[in-house]
């Protein structure tokens, strides 16, 4: 296998969101994005035990014409949207939702979050839609842990689950609207694994923490996302260190991107429309009971 050469190292910033600390690779100053990847979002943040988790975490806010995806390493999301879908995601699972022509929801730890830790670590990741499905009906595809297949390496030092697409001949079990594969692998240390990659994708890895010599490049520390160049069949990874890492691959759109907060259309129009339709309430109500 032709391994892929680096294109360049992103490290993860520290970031205030709306007074919670996360870290972006994705987007920064030299990449806006890696089509069809728009935004990494990675944090690692205590629950406050004096409030109620119903009030913690993110509360009804909407989105348009992308999907936004949550990859769950510690804790839990408890998920609500203005479509009815009310469901708790634990560590190794993942929420994924194609927001289409527009849904609120909200992100808030689960109500036994403070027995199981009270610690949240997770991914959020913004994948964008194709511009003739960013008006779709609204979908919502939970994944517990157990729900995505496992493939582990020759050595059996890394696991790999799958999540979207095809990973080392096992499929996700989500339908994404775009082409695209997405896993979490844990290697442990000294753990070697070649993983083949669609030449006409794009492909980019995080890692959360950990060490890694990446073939043909040398090491990689946590906390950085590595951008692949689209030059070979696949990619060589060796723990120096037990790792656990986000890898995704996907095949651009190559169409206009046009953003204004949670909404990612193809023109300044539709962005207006959107905020047009979000106020009207036409993406819905999420009322949290």
């Amino acid at each position: 296998m032709k391994t892929r050469t680096v294109s360049r190292l992103l490290y993860a910033h520290k970031m205030d969101m709306g007074g919670f600390p996360i870290r972006q690779p994705l987007p920064t100053q030299q990449v806006q994005q890696v089509d069809p990847f728009l935004l990494l979002h990675h944090a690692d943040v205590k629950a406050p035990a004096t409030i109620d988790p119903d009030d913690a975490g993110v509360g009804p806010h909407p989105h348009r014409g992308f999907s936004p995806v949550t990859f769950i390493f510690k804790g839990g999301v408890h998920h609500r949207d203005s479509r009815g879908n009310d469901s708790t995601i634990y560590a190794g699972g993942a929420q994924w939702m194609n927001a289409g022509m527009g849904i609120i929801h909200s992100e808030r730890p689960p109500h036994d979050i403070h027995e199981i830790g009270g610690r949240q670590e997770i991914i959020q990741l913004w994948i964008n839609t194709p511009a003739k499905h960013k008006m779709d009906q609204p979908m919502y595809f939970p994944v517990k842990a157990d729900e995505a297949p496992v493939i582990k390496s020759a050595d059996g030092l890394v696991t790999v689950n799958v999540f979207a697409g095809e990973v080392l001949g096992a499929k996700g079990p989500v339908p994404s609207q775009v082409e695209v594969n997405a896993a979490t692998l844990v290697l442990k240390k000294d753990g070697i694994i070649n993983i083949p990659l669609p030449e006409n994708h794009n492909a980019v890895l995080y890692l959360l923490d950990g060490k890694l010599n990446v073939g043909g490049f040398g090491m990689v520390e946590g906390l950085h996302l590595v951008q692949f160049k689209n030059d070979g069949e696949g990619i060589a990874l060796t723990a120096l260190e037990e790792t656990r890492v986000l890898l995704l691959s996907g095949k651009p759109l190559n169409e206009e991107v046009v953003s204004y907060g949670p909404f990612v259309m193809n023109t300044q129009t539709e962005i207006m429309e959107a905020m047009r339709d979000y106020q009207m309430g036409k993406m819905g109500m999420l009322i949290e009971a």
